[in-house]
């Protein structure tokens, strides 16, 4: 085996159980959404008389709209909520431990050792786990078209591969902060814990800010543009690639600098 491909093969082994998880909590979050939808539209003349003002009644009013039909509902409850959450947590554990981190038993001083150029290395690195982001994005909006027929329902395949592609060029990001923070620190929690903490931040400036911002890296995310208008969000999609790309060569960098 080629020096490329064991690097190509450890780099699979590193994070082989984290996207099995990953797509197993994905793929039956989002089939759970979608059997669940007959008992959402029983429940829909209830909720719709519910007497509440402010932002808990606009909430409920949003939500009864948009579950409304079985576009709105999966979109609301999957892209908008699941997606997100569980798409960014398995973003940053796929980009955690990095080539340094020292949780494999001296793997890290291993691989830095092979017959390859460091470049190479995180490279290698930051395309196993852009793979298996995107297999996990794609998979799991997939389960739509594929199980709505089992409730009478019918979800489109075009959606599912707009929404699985906002989807990964969005959890990109938080995946290549990750990667850039595995090569700054040795161990596998600070990148992680930091990583988790920037996405929170984000996520809550972009819901307190909501109607102000025009963009937001979880709005990209969710594909909100591509539901409400047809159209894929080109800016918020470019400022996301480029920022991945961008932590992803400093992470190169930064790898390449460093002194063992």
């Amino acid at each position: 085996m080629s020096a490329s491909n064991k690097i190509t093969y450890k780099s699979w082994l590193d994070t082989r159980w984290r996207f099995i998880a990953g797509l197993a909590v994905l793929v039956c979050s989002s089939s759970a959404i979608v059997l669940v939808y007959p008992q959402v539209v029983q429940l829909l003349p209830v909720a719709a008389k519910v007497q509440a003002t402010g932002t808990v009644g606009d909430e409920i009013r949003r939500h009864v709209e948009l579950s409304s039909t079985f576009r709105g509902y999966e979109w609301s409850q999957w892209n908008q909520q699941n997606l997100i959450q569980l798409g960014t947590l398995f973003a940053v554990l796929l980009g955690a431990g990095g080539v340094l981190s020292h949780g494999a038993g001296g793997g890290a001083f291993y691989t830095l050792a092979l017959p390859v150029s460091r470049r190479r290395l995180i490279v290698t690195r930051a395309a196993t786990g852009l793979l298996e982001l995107l297999a996990l994005m794609l998979l799991s909006s997939l389960v739509g078209p594929a199980m709505a027929p089992a409730i009478g329902e019918s979800a489109s395949l075009p959606d599912a591969l707009a929404y699985a592609l906002c989807g990964f060029i969005g959890g990109s990001v938080f995946f290549s902060l990750t990667l850039f923070l595995a090569t700054v620190f040795s161990d596998v929690w600070r990148p992680l814990l930091i990583a988790v903490a920037s996405a929170s931040l984000i996520g809550f400036g972009e819901l307190l800010l909501r109607n102000q911002l025009s963009f937001g890296f979880f709005r990209t995310m969710s594909a909100e543009t591509y539901f409400r208008t047809g159209g894929l969000p080109w800016p918020g999609l470019l400022v996301c690639a480029a920022s991945s790309a961008a932590m992803i060569y400093a992470a190169v960098l930064n790898l390449e600098r460093r002194d063992f």
